[in-house]
């Protein structure tokens, strides 16, 4: 509290001086534009300005106009030397070097300083480095020319290219020295020495940056309040009265749609996670490329262990099983003794009585038949079930058998034990639980596919956002590399840096949304990698070539008759001879992955989405409008859905619970008329990354807004689902999990009770609270909504506060009644991650009290509720 007092203090100081020096501004001044070193280059483009050129005022100080989105997530974006250039087109050209490597520049566009344009790194014909990038305009031939030096190597020069739009160049041409004009000048900020481009402005155009940075500053403040400051800021708040009227004459449709999972191969969501296999490289296709490189142990052995002497066990790729997956084991026994062992994902989970399905490919390198045993161990030896297996065949073979458990372990191993001397070639080595959700082969982990089936959700988004649009073009996600049967399945290396098997494929993503009722919507990559990608052209973001775009395009329109075709179309009688004759029934496509929107993006993704309203007009395509709630990629991707005639975005952004509570207004502007909206990622986000009371309750404000604005707000999923403990890359996550416990977070308790009490019809409300602050207002929500199914009336209420709120609820438009209902709470400290949802019955009528907890969630369930004539 003392920190917001004093940032407090100093911006109404700032404010005196601002408004009593300048009372009568000039009419225009010099600005200064510079990057510094700070933070590794990474607090991107600073204005300063001057009335003499001597003496200068940073507007901030380091605060960012503009920052770099250049090369492999947060640690590469830098922005060094920017230059900035008016050009004739009345906007502003900056352009900035990137690192000392890369054989290109970073170039972005403002008409007013704030607002930028998606950046460009073009893909040169050029080989050097390019530093100190300046931007000039050349009347003659209406062409703006970038000019760099370059030094890389031993090899040093003056290099320039021209375009006329920033998207096409002219091939580049060496320049001489003499002629290469770097005007860049040195200034003193706070007596620290900068370099950069001065320029002389009108004063508005200063004014302007002033008071967005401000703002910007204001802000921040707002949306970095916790409840660690509920003390000082509600001090003395011991109670709050709140007349809540509900009109059931005012009413409007909503989405019934709108709470989903997003499921991502993060966090060993999948391999180890959610797919029940409990074979870790089954198929011995680890490789050191997966972790680029940073683990050598990682590979085709991983996780096997050869135990014992007179053995040997080597990788080898000749005539493998499928050329998919090219390496296999030999193992060689010159004595029988010795064993071949897998540990599974840090452990194999037993379950005392449960039968597990084990199956391989294997042939024989002899002429004889050899014995294996096939044992379940803890990890002091014990066998605790086991059965036997033989290899006769010279060709390859799958082998099946059943093994039952005798013994619930965690930490369990499984073991391979040939009986006899002899050669034998081992792949797809798997063991897999017969008690998978709904009992399907090759299928889900029971307990962590009921936990995401009991948040009753309508969608679910897969098979991710980063995994979908992959690391470089050569990593983008390819849905064919997942169906059929496994052996055929093209594993791949993980954008997080570990293994996809692609044992839970497309195949598999489709019957689980059908399992429990949820509409699939697949993702795929708009022609284009991530833009964090860590490998491919400038900026990462190098499209597919156009000359395979059509092959691409293929590709997809293939998903959907695969999904939705007759099964005697091809693709539709590939997924009925996969066990499943009937259509699937896609109604939803994403295309693209929170992505940069720059013209490579937009020309790919308007190929696809062409081709794709012109064969299947029915499916509602999803597009997408970057990472962020605002800022370059979030305000063109909405104009060029808008251009295009999109019907839905995706948006994603994760925020302090802060930003949650004071946006709750965020879509009350949107356009009725324009695209609906899918909320794909969204979480609040503490320092530390906890997911607590706090957390979940500033989400569940956030989600009574979206109901509110159901009527354009279609979907919602919180991101991410689920993570494996001690393999955890991000946090927070929903729900937690290890070999043999689940572990859902108090904000899975709130996607639970937001999707299990979720209505199409929302009534309006006349809220007054008896403490008129805006803090206090902005903390308590309520929305009412109807279930059309069971005619329910569905009450939910949060209260972010640190005190009590007694509740006066008026429903008018009703008989006079009285009934039982259904009453749960989710309440706690703020810090509290271990708060779960209590139930009870109440009593309830046209005129009711009920008292809300202090930090709490409430859902009040009223049956059958019926509006008067």
């Amino acid at each position: 509290m003392k920190r917001l007092f004093f940032l407090t203090l100093t911006f109404s100081i700032l404010f005196f001086i601002y408004n009593n020096v300048l009372a009568s501004p000039p009419d225009s001044a010099y600005l200064f534009s510079y990057s510094t070193l700070k933070n590794g280059g990474r607090n991107g483009l600073h204005f300063a300005w001057s009335l003499d050129k001597k003496h200068w005022f940073a507007i901030g100080p380091e605060h960012s106009f503009l920052k770099s989105d250049y090369g492999a997530w947060g640690s590469q974006k830098r922005m060094f030397d920017p230059y900035l250039f008016f050009g004739p087109d009345g906007s502003w050209h900056c352009v900035w070097k990137v690192n000392d490597k890369d054989a290109t520049f970073a170039y972005a566009s403002s008409r007013d300083l704030i607002r930028w344009k998606p950046q460009v790194y073009p893909q040169l014909d050029f080989y050097g480095n390019c530093l100190l990038p300046v931007i000039s305009y050349n009347h003659d031939n209406k062409n703006y020319v970038v000019s760099w030096w370059s030094h890389k190597g031993g090899n040093e020069g003056y290099y320039e290219v021209s375009t006329p739009d920033f998207i096409h160049y002219y091939s580049v041409k060496e320049l001489a020295k003499e002629a290469f004009l770097n005007d860049r000048f040195t200034v003193k900020i706070n007596n620290v020495e900068e370099r950069g481009t001065i320029h002389k402005v009108p004063w508005s155009v200063i004014e302007k940056l002033i008071n967005h940075q401000k703002l910007v500053s204001f802000n921040q403040q707002l949306y970095h309040e916790t409840t660690d400051q509920d003390p000082q800021r509600f001090a003395g708040l011991e109670k709050v009265n709140a007349n809540i009227t509900v009109n059931l004459e005012d009413s409007k449709s909503i989405s019934d749609k709108m709470i989903g999972v997003f499921f991502e191969d993060i966090n060993y969501a999948a391999d180890g996670g959610l797919y029940a296999e409990l074979v870790q490289n089954r198929g011995f296709e680890y490789s050191p490329d997966d972790k680029k490189g940073r683990d050598p142990n990682w590979n085709s052995f991983y996780a096997w262990h050869l135990i014992g002497e007179h053995a040997v066990f080597s990788i080898d790729t000749v005539n493998p099983v499928h050329p998919n997956n090219p390496h296999y084991a030999v193992l060689r026994i010159e004595k029988p003794g010795a064993l071949l062992s897998n540990e599974g994902f840090n452990g194999i989970a037993l379950k005392a009585g449960e039968n597990y399905d084990f199956s391989m490919f294997a042939r024989s390198t002899t002429d004889k038949k050899i014995k294996v045993f096939v044992r379940l161990t803890d990890p002091d030896g014990n066998v605790v079930g086991q059965t036997t297996v033989n290899v006769r065949s010279s060709k390859w073979k799958k082998i099946s058998a059943v093994i039952r458990s005798e013994k619930d372990l965690d930490n369990g191993r499984l073991e391979l034990v040939p009986q006899s001397a002899g050669s034998i070639n081992l792949d797809m080595v798997s063991l897999f639980p017969q008690n998978t959700f709904k009992g399907r082969k090759n299928g889900l982990r029971a307990d962590l596919a009921q936990l995401i089936a009991d948040i009753n959700p309508k969608f679910v988004r897969f098979p991710g956002g980063c995994v979908a649009h992959g690391d470089g073009l050569d990593n983008i996600y390819r849905w064919k590399n997942t169906i059929g049967p496994l052996e055929v399945r093209k594993p791949q290396r993980n954008i997080w840096n570990y293994h996809q098997s692609m044992g839970l494929g497309f195949y598999e993503y489709f019957q689980f949304c059908e399992d429990i009722g949820a509409e699939p919507i697949p993702i795929v990559a708009a022609g284009v990698p991530c833009q964090n990608s860590s490998c491919g052209g400038a900026g990462q973001q190098g499209g597919i070539p156009l000359s395979d775009m059509d092959a691409y395009i293929q590709d997809i329109l293939d998903l959907i008759e695969w999904a939705n075709g007759d099964k005697k179309t091809k693709w539709g009688r590939i997924r009925a001879e996969a066990g499943h004759p009937e259509p699937f029934n896609l109604k939803y496509l994403g295309i693209g992955n929170e992505d940069l929107i720059s013209h490579v993006f937009e020309e790919r993704f308007r190929l696809i989405y062409n081709a794709v309203k012109e064969k299947y007009p029915d499916i509602v395509v999803i597009g997408t409008v970057g990472p962020f709630s605002e800022g370059s990629d979030y305000e063109r991707g909405w104009e060029f859905a808008k251009e295009i005639g999109l019907p839905m975005v995706d948006e994603h952004y994760y925020q302090p619970p802060g930003w949650f509570i004071h946006n709750q207004d965020f879509y009350d502007k949107y356009d009725r008329s324009g695209p609906k909206v899918y909320l794909g990622e969204y979480a609040a986000h503490l320092p530390g990354r906890p997911q607590n009371i706090e957390t979940a309750l500033a989400e569940a404000l956030y989600l009574t807004a979206l109901e509110r604005n159901g009527d354009v707000v279609v979907m919602a999923s919180y991101a991410p689902l689920l993570a494996k403990e001690s393999n955890t890359q991000w946090n927070p996550d929903l729900i937690y999990f290890n070999n043999s416990e689940v572990k859902p977070t108090v904000g899975y308790y709130i996607q639970k009770l937001f999707g299990q009490n979720s209505g199409n019809l929302y009534y309006f409300s006349d809220v007054n609270l008896s403490d008129e602050r805006e803090s206090v207002r902005k903390r308590f929500a309520v929305s009412v909504v109807r279930d059309g199914v069971s005619n329910d009336l569905i009450v939910k209420m949060v209260n972010l506060l640190p005190a009590k709120i007694e509740v006066h609820l008026k429903i008018n438009g009703l008989d006079e009644f009285s009934s039982k209902a259904s009453c749960i709470i989710l309440a706690g400290h703020p810090d509290d991650t271990n708060a779960r949802p209590q139930e009870k019955e109440i009593t309830v009528s046209n005129n009711f009290d009920h008292l809300l907890p202090a930090y709490s969630f409430t859902v009040i369930r009223i049956p059958e509720i019926y509006i008067k004539n």
